[in-house]
């Protein structure tokens, strides 16, 4: 149990010297630890935490030796991706390779070379975690698919929605081996998904909406109907009518036949008022002949002096004089009346 909590420890402590450019470290002093390295890059190994106390120490992977320690004379038998730290007894392994995972042990003896111990760490060397690809695809029923790949060694996937892990009410369905899940039809947000191993870390975001689904509940020739339908293609749940639907049409189209149907009420206004105009004065005209005549046109007396008298008469100049009325019946011309008398026109004579 001490050993797996010192691995945890241990690859935190990788993950956080890895995200400040540092090697990653392990912590092996514990017997049993575990340690890992990302493939191509560095890792740091605590063998001993004061070297100072131990007075000779072999250090192998199998049988093969790596390095040995006596006193403080440090024996490579090594090539030089392994070089060790006698200030604080850790060794540094350079551009890792898979054959560099396995078992390391350190072997511990006395002044005499007698063994007074020995502990075992285990290296896995994995591959960093490559580019996140995020795929989603909407289903028919108006779920969201969602697919999460990446390449690497030993991949553990989160995903996140909003800032929050997804929980069952937005879960449709998940797919740990092909890491693949299924959000309900009402799900949207940000949603994340982060790959990491214990050498690396990377994510991808995107953002979902929904698929233009809509859920309708109704009752259809006595049939209940409760289910998620697409918008756009619904034709359930919904009230008839027969009121044909309204055509529109833009201010630009309407303008010629606004124009058309006022000018034709213009028209329309200007015929009947001359009709009307001309129907008044006919019959005004008609009563006029009927009930009045003209019987003095013009009546002038012209200022004249005699010969022997001066008498001065005044000009008198008349224009219409009088009107005599009709009578109804035509009288008998032979026996005129005075008012039927015309005057045309009156002068004195000299």
């Amino acid at each position: 149990m001490r050993a797996k909590m010192k691995a945890v420890v241990g690859l935190l402590l990788m993950l956080l010297r890895g995200s400040h450019g540092m090697e990653p470290f392990c912590d092996g002093s514990q017997d049993g630890a575990l340690c890992y390295g990302a493939l191509g890059g560095a890792v740091d190994l605590l063998l001993v935490a004061n070297v100072s106390e131990i007075p000779k120490f072999v250090w192998k992977k199998n049988v093969s030796v790596i390095l040995r320690w006596r006193d403080i004379i440090v024996y490579n038998t090594k090539e030089s991706k392994f070089l060790f730290f006698p200030s604080n007894g850790t060794v540094r392994i350079s551009n890792l390779s898979r054959t560099d995972s396995g078992e390391y042990k350190l072997e511990l003896n006395d002044k005499d070379g007698k063994e007074t111990g020995w502990r075992t760490l285990q290296l896995f060397v994995q591959a960093p975690v490559s580019s996140v690809q995020l795929v989603s695809e909407c289903l028919s029923q108006g779920q969201i698919k969602v697919s999460c790949r990446s390449e690497a060694d030993s991949l553990q996937y989160n995903w996140t929605l909003g800032g929050h892990i997804l929980t069952d009410s937005e879960l449709f369905s998940r797919n740990n081996e092909s890491n693949i899940i299924v959000l309900r039809q009402n799900i949207s947000g940000r949603l994340v998904c982060s790959v990491r191993n214990p050498v690396s870390y990377s994510f991808k975001e995107m953002n979902i909406s929904d698929c233009g689904f809509i859920f309708i509940s109704c009752t259809s020739n006595g049939t209940q109907i409760a289910k998620w339908v697409y918008k756009e293609n619904n034709t359930q749940c919904v009230e008839p009518t027969t009121v044909p639907p309204a055509v529109t049409h833009t201010n630009v189209e309407l303008l010629p036949v606004m124009a058309g149907v006022l000018a034709a009420l213009v028209i329309v206004l200007v015929i009947s008022i001359a009709c009307i105009c001309a129907h008044k004065k006919k019959k005004t005209t008609k009563v006029e002949e009927d009930d009045q005549e003209v019987t003095c046109a013009d009546v002038r007396v012209v200022k004249k002096q005699e010969r022997k008298v001066e008498v001065n008469v005044a000009d008198v100049e008349y224009g219409q004089v009088k009107f005599s009325k009709r009578p109804k019946s035509r009288p008998d011309r032979s026996n005129p009346t005075m008012d039927d008398t015309v005057y045309a026109q009156v002068r004195k004579a000299r």
